[in-house]
């Protein structure tokens, strides 16, 4: 089987990061492109897991993207740790951001979500900023209360930055929104966020973590963030079934071999059939570790049993025009 870019899909992407031909077993590697100025992207601005690892031939931050309109930043996704390097070096800002969504409160995916928020409390911002996540779990909190846990002038552990809370201190005020997930069972959520696209969050299992993936449509094209999710998020796939999204993004952070942690993340197999399923024009394979990376043509092997179309391994800034 062979995975390739194809056609005038080919020509809507700008820097496309690694796309696998496995008629030649090789990657062919191509730099990270800034995202267009006119258009929508996505931008992924951390490819990594949760270790500090080199995976593959670079080094990766945490799980976060950034969603751009004509040149201007307007979605932040998750924040791991690294990202607020990244969120620089993509030109990425706080006072532009409509919104930040956060796909579950683990470490690698919300660690620098303090530090890109001290930063952004420079930028001179006035207007609320909307933080969407999931709700609480047995030692998860939900968003509203992790984001008290961190700020709050009172008790958080980074009080001097409590004037997000409230909107003082020349901070702009964070505008909490939990979503129900029920180890994702949950309904999914139409965010009301802006007129421009539509965002919908989309409860998946990930074991006990609350957790969400979410779909941004704008016009006829859209993108599926899978967040973490194990192959118990039969409504995820039920609800997207037949979507065919231009690109999927599903986070490859386990191999098929024996001795690899089940019930959290969607084996290769499981993101091949979920692909299947969905029917997206490109599948980009993110959230990438070395215990995935090293293994990646059985991991291609097991996706192309079920999906035929073009697979690519994201890196950090790599981004996707829609």
């Amino acid at each position: 089987m062979r995975f390739m870019m194809t056609g005038l899909f080919a020509a809507s992407l700008s820097g496309c990061g690694s796309f696998v031909d496995t008629d030649q077993n090789a990657l062919a590697q191509s730099s990270a492109a800034a995202c267009p100025t006119q258009g929508a992207a996505l931008q992924v601005l951390g490819s990594g897991g949760p270790i500090a690892e080199k995976a593959g031939e670079e080094g990766r931050a945490g799980t976060s993207y950034l969603l751009w309109i004509d040149g201007a930043p307007r979605l932040l996704i998750d924040a791991g740790a690294g990202s607020f390097l990244r969120f620089a070096e993509a030109g990425g800002n706080i006072a532009a951001l409509d919104a930040i969504l956060l796909s579950h409160l683990h470490a690698d995916h919300v660690g620098d979500l303090a530090g890109i928020l001290n930063s952004g409390g420079f930028e001179g911002r006035t207007a609320p900023l909307t933080v969407i996540g999931p709700d609480a779990a047995p030692r998860f909190p939900g968003t509203r209360e992790f984001l008290t846990r961190l700020l709050s002038k009172d008790s958080g552990a980074f009080a001097y930055n409590g004037g997000f809370i409230d909107g003082t201190e020349g901070k702009p005020r964070l505008e909490p929104l939990d979503i129900v997930t029920a180890q994702g069972d949950g309904a999914a959520a139409v965010l009301d966020i802006s007129s421009e696209y539509r965002v919908t969050a989309h409860p998946v299992n990930h074991g006990v973590v609350p957790a969400l993936g979410y779909v941004i449509e704008l016009g006829n094209a859209s993108v599926v963030i899978t967040g973490d999710q194990s192959a118990a998020s039969t409504r995820f796939m039920d609800d997207l079934t037949g979507a065919k999204p231009a690109i999927l993004f599903a986070h490859h952070v386990i191999n098929a071999e024996a001795g690899q942690p089940r019930g959290l993340h969607r084996t290769p197999a499981e993101i091949g059939a979920l692909a299947a399923a969905l029917e997206p024009q490109q599948l980009v394979l993110t959230h990438n570790m070395e215990r995935s990376l090293s293994r990646i043509e059985g991991s291609l092997s097991a996706i192309g049993a079920a999906y035929s179309g073009p697979v690519s391994v994201a890196s950090d800034l790599d981004c996707y025009a829609l």
